[in-house]
C-alpha cells in the first residue's frame, strides 16, 4: 500500500470513528452480507413503554429561544405534518458502519466504492424491526398518523397536531419573532418514554426553522451593443422580488455590468479543455434538491441560448416519494407560473458545467405547513432512499447551526452519512453572508460566528464563493475581451480570484480606493452613509462548527485551523462581485434569453451558482473514470479534494512545496496551468454587523462606528466587522482572511477540471 493511501485511510477512519462535539442520532440492525460486517443484534427495548414514565432529551428545541419572549402560544388545533422521529443506532453499528465508510474511501481495500442500497443500509445499520415497531405503537397511541419508516430505518415520517405533540412530548409550540419573522417552535426539552429513550434521539419539524435559499435577489438587465456590458434596472419588480429592494454599493466601477456565460465559466475552470476531449457528464444523473418549482421550458432556453444542445444533456422535474407514502407535494408557485429563481439558477449553472448530464429538479413543497422541516430535506432524503438514487446532489441551502436544534441536525447528518455510503456526492453551498450564513446577505446581527447546518456533516463537500479580480486590480484587458463571441462569452482564460464580498470588508477594495486596510475603508464609507442604508454582509460564507468535529482528512492540510472543528467551506467557485460589477445570466419565464440578447434578461449570482457548478464539475470527473472502467459514482468528494490539495499545498507541517506558491490563483492562467486548485490568498469575508444596546449585543463583532438607524432598528446603533476579537480589527482577528493554502474565506480555493480530473484518476488507480 502506498504510504500516502495508508494515511488517507488512517485518516478517514479515524475521523469518522470521531463523535460529534453535541449528541447526534445514530442506529440499528441485522448482518448484511455485501458490507461484509456482522451487525446483528437483539433489540433494545426491552422494557414496556409507559407513556407516564418519560425523561428529557437533551438540546431537542433552540437555545436561542431562551432568551426569547413567545408572543403567543400555538393552537392545539394547528396541523404540523410530516414531522419526522428521528432514531439512534448503537454504538456497535456506529462504529461498524464508520469503518465501512473509511473502507469505501480507501482505494486499496477491498471495500472500496462498494456502495450500498438504501435497503442494505438499513438492514446493517438501521434501528431493530421490533424496536421500531415499540416506537410506531407509541406514537400512534399518542394520536398520531404515522406515515411510513423510511428504508434506512433510522426515521418515522409522522403527522399531527400541536396538540398532540404537547402531550406526547411534554413540550409547547409557541410562535416567536426572530429576524422580524414569525416562527412556530418548541419552547423546551422534548421528552419521551424511558423505555425508548435508547432508541429515539429526537423530533424534527418541531420548528418551522428551516434551510434558506442561498442565492442574492436577481437583477433585470438590458444588454448594450455599444457598450458590451448589461444595464441594470435596480428599479423592476423581478429586481425586488421576494428578497426586497436591492440596495445598491455606493460605489461602482464600470459602465455596466458583466454577464457570464457558460463559455466564461467552462473557459475559468478548464471545463472547455475536457469537452474537447468528449468528457460532458453524459451518463450521470445531477439532482438539484428544492422547495420550488421551475418552468421545464426555462432550461430548454438555456441549453439554446448558449450553444448546449449538442451535447445531448437532458432535464427532469419530479417530486420523489417516500417508499409506501406521500409526503412531497409539489410547490407550486403562483407567478409566473412555477417559476423560481433559485432552482432554475441550480439547474441552469449545473448544466452549464456539464452539458452532457441528466439534470433532475427534485422538489418538495414547504410552505402552509404542508412539511415543517422543509422541503428540500424531503426532497434530498426521498432521493437517497428511493430506488433511482443520482450520482450527484447540490443542495443550495443553509442556516446557520445556531438556528437548528439537536434533532434536526442529527437527521441532517444521518441523511448525508447514508448518501455518503451509497456513493452519492453531495455538495452544499456555504452561504452568503460571511461569517453567518442564517442572514443570506443582511447584516449580522445578534449572532457573529456561525455555519450552515446543512453543510458542516463531514460527510458532504462545502462550496464557498469567489469574485473575479479583474475589475478591483485593473486587469480586465488581460483577462476578457472587449467584445462577445459567438457564444455570448469574453474570458480568455483563468481569472485571478478573491474571496466574494459585497462588504467594505473587502480589502482589495479597500486597496483599490486607496486606503491601507478594510476598517479605514469602512470608517471613511460610513461618512457617506451615515444611516447605514447600504451596510451589507453580502458575500460568501465560512465558519467553525459547533456541533461536528473535524475530520481528520481536513487536519492534514497546511494551514487548517487548529481547532477541533469541522470547518468550511471546502472549495470555492465564482459566486458573484463586488460593486455588482459582474453576475451569471439565467433565462427565467419572465425574462426568456434571446438572440443577442434583444430582450432584458436576469441577471444573479450567490453560492446557490457555486454549489451546482461544482456537482457539475463532479458529474465531468465521474464521466471520465468511468471511462476507464472505474466507478462512476464517488461518494463524498471532500476526502479526495483535501488528499489532491495536499500534494499541491503541502501538509500540516514541514516545509512548503514549491507549488504552494505557482498554485496561487494571483499568478493567473499561465503561472497555474499546472495546478489542481487555485489558491485564493487575498482578502477575506469579514463583513458588516451591527448591535443596539442594550437589547441587541451581537458577539464577534468589531465595533467602529454609529448609525442613527437601520432598517426596523431606530436609536443609536454600533456598525462593525465580524472579528474574533470584541476591542480589535485586524490580520490577526478578522473572521475570516484568505491565506495560503486552507482558509475559512474559501477552502481550497478554485479549480481546474481537467487537472483534478487527472489527478483523481491517478488517485484512485494508483497500483
Amino acid at each position: 500500500m502506498k504510504s500516502s493511501h495508508l494515511n488517507l485511510y488512517v485518516s478517514i477512519l479515524a475521523a469518522l470513528v470521531a463523535l460529534p462535539i453535541a449528541p447526534h442520532a445514530q442506529a440499528a440492525a441485522t448482518t448484511n452480507a455485501l458490507a461484509g460486517i456482522d451487525t446483528a443484534e437483539t433489540p433494545r427495548v426491552t422494557q414496556t413503554v409507559n407513556a407516564n414514565a418519560v425523561a428529557p432529551l437533551q438540546n431537542t428545541h433552540l437555545s436561542l429561544l431562551d432568551r426569547a419572549t413567545p408572543s403567543a402560544s400555538v393552537a392545539d388545533d394547528t396541523p404540523m405534518n410530516h414531522m419526522q422521529l428521528v432514531l439512534k443506532r448503537s454504538a456497535l453499528r456506529q462504529s461498524a458502519l464508520d469503518a465501512l465508510m473509511a473502507a469505501q474511501h480507501d482505494p486499496q481495500s477491498p471495500k472500496f466504492h462498494r456502495w450500498l442500497t438504501p435497503q442494505q443500509y438499513g438492514a446493517a445499520f438501521g434501528v431493530a424491526d421490533a424496536d421500531i415497531a415499540a416506537v410506531t405503537s407509541w406514537l400512534q397511541a399518542q394520536g398520531f398518523t404515522v406515515h411510513g419508516v423510511y428504508p434506512n430505518k433510522m426515521q418515522i415520517d409522522f403527522s399531527g397536531n400541536a396538540g398532540q405533540v404537547k402531550r406526547a412530548f411534554h413540550t409547547q409550540e409557541n410562535r416567536y419573532t426572530l429576524n422580524s419573522v414569525s416562527h412556530i417552535a418548541n419552547s423546551g426539552d422534548i421528552s419521551v418514554p424511558n423505555a425508548l429513550q435508547g432508541v429515539i434521539s429526537g423530533a424534527a419539524g418541531l420548528t418551522d426553522l428551516h434551510p434558506q435559499k442561498q442565492h442574492i435577489a436577481p437583477r433585470v438587465a438590458q444588454f448594450n451593443t455599444g457598450t458590451q456590458k448589461f444595464k441594470l434596472d435596480e428599479a423592476s419588480s423581478a429586481s425586488k422580488a421576494a428578497n426586497g429592494p436591492i440596495k445598491p454599493q455606493a460605489i461602482g466601477f464600470t459602465n455596466g455590468a458583466r454577464g457570464l456565460v457558460p463559455y466564461d465559466l467552462a473557459k475559468m475552470y478548464g471545463v472547455d479543455q475536457l469537452r474537447s476531449s468528449g468528457i460532458t457528464g453524459k451518463g450521470i444523473t445531477i439532482a438539484v434538491v428544492e422547495d420550488s418549482s421551475m418552468v421545464p421550458a426555462d432550461w430548454t432556453n438555456f441549453v439554446s441560448q448558449f450553444n448546449l444542445t449538442s451535447f445531448g444533456g437532458s432535464y427532469a422535474q419530479i417530486q420523489p416519494q417516500a417508499t409506501g407514502f406521500t409526503n412531497c407535494i409539489d410547490p407550486t408557485i403562483a407567478n409566473p407560473g412555477e417559476d423560481d429563481g433559485e432552482t432554475l439558477l441550480d439547474a441552469e449553472w449545473s448544466t452549464a458545467m456539464a452539458p452532457g448530464a441528466h439534470i433532475v429538479v427534485a422538489s418538495c413543497d414547504d410552505s402552509n405547513g404542508s412539511n415543517f422541516f422543509g422541503g428540500v430535506f424531503t426532497a434530498a432524503t426521498n432521493l437517497i432512499n428511493g430506488s433511482d438514487r443520482p450520482n450527484v446532489i447540490s443542495a443550495s441551502y443553509g442556516y446557520g447551526e445556531g438556528y437548528t436544534d439537536a434533532a434536526s441536525k442529527s437527521a441532517i447528518d444521518l441523511m448525508w452519512a447514508q448518501a455518503d455510503v451509497e456513493g452519492i456526492s453531495v455538495f452544499v453551498s456555504s452561504g452568503d453572508s460571511g461569517s453567518n450564513p442564517s442572514f443570506n446577505g443582511s447584516v449580522i446581527a445578534g449572532v457573529g460566528v456561525d455555519a450552515n447546518a446543512l453543510g458542516t456533516s463531514p460527510n458532504v463537500t462545502v462550496v464557498g464563493g469567489t469574485d473575479t479580480a479583474d475589475v478591483l486590480d485593473g486587469t480586465t484587458s488581460k483577462y476578457f475581451s472587449k467584445t462577445l463571441n459567438s457564444e455570448y462569452g469574453s474570458a480568455l482564460s483563468y481569472v485571478p480570484e478573491i474571496p466574494w464580498n459585497q462588504s467594505c470588508g473587502n480589502s482589495v477594495a479597500a486597496t483599490s480606493m486607496g486606503f491601507a486596510s478594510a476598517l479605514a475603508f469602512c470608517k471613511e464609507y460610513l461618512k457617506y452613509d451615515p444611516y447605514g442604508y447600504y451596510i451589507t454582509s453580502e458575500g460568501g460564507s465560512g465558519g467553525p462548527s459547533s456541533v461536528d468535529r473535524k475530520p481528520a482528512w481536513q487536519r492534514q492540510i497546511r494551514n487548517a485551523a487548529k481547532d477541533q472543528s469541522r470547518d468550511v467551506p471546502d472549495v470555492a467557485l465564482f459566486a458573484d462581485s463586488y460593486g455588482n460589477d459582474t453576475f451569471v445570466i439565467t433565462c427565467t419565464a419572465a425574462y426568456p434569453c434571446t438572440p443577442n440578447f434583444t430582450a432584458p434578461v436576469e441577471l444573479s449570482g450567490g453560492t446557490s451558482l457555486s454549489s451546482p457548478m461544482f456537482a457539475g464539475i463532479q458529474a465531468l470527473i465521474d464521466q471520465g473514470l468511468a471511462a476507464r472502467g472505474l466507478d462512476a459514482s464517488q461518494g463524498n468528494a471532500a476526502p479526495t479534494l483535501y488528499a489532491l490539495a495536499a500534494q499541491e499545498y503541502g501538509g500540516a507541517s514541514g516545509a512548503a512545496p514549491t507549488s504552494l506558491a505557482a498554485c496561487n490563483a494571483d499568478n493567473g492562467a499561465k503561472g497555474t496551468a499546472g495546478c489542481v486548485f487555485h489558491n485564493v490568498t487575498r482578502s477575506g469575508i469579514s463583513a458588516q454587523c451591527i448591535q443596539q444596546l442594550p437589547s441587541l449585543v451581537t458577539p464577534d463583532c468589531y465595533f467602529y462606528g454609529t448609525v442613527s438607524n437601520y432598517e426596523g432598528l431606530f436609536g443609536p446603533v454600533q456598525v462593525g466587522l465580524t472579528s474574533t476579537s470584541a476591542t480589535q480589527y485586524n490580520a490577526k482577528t478578522a473572521a475570516y482572511l484568505s491565506q495560503p493554502g486552507w482558509s475559512f474565506a474559501a477552502g481550497l480555493g478554485s479549480v481546474n477540471a481537467k487537472n483534478l480530473l487527472a489527478a483523481w484518476k491517478s488517485f484512485v488507480n494508483a497500483p
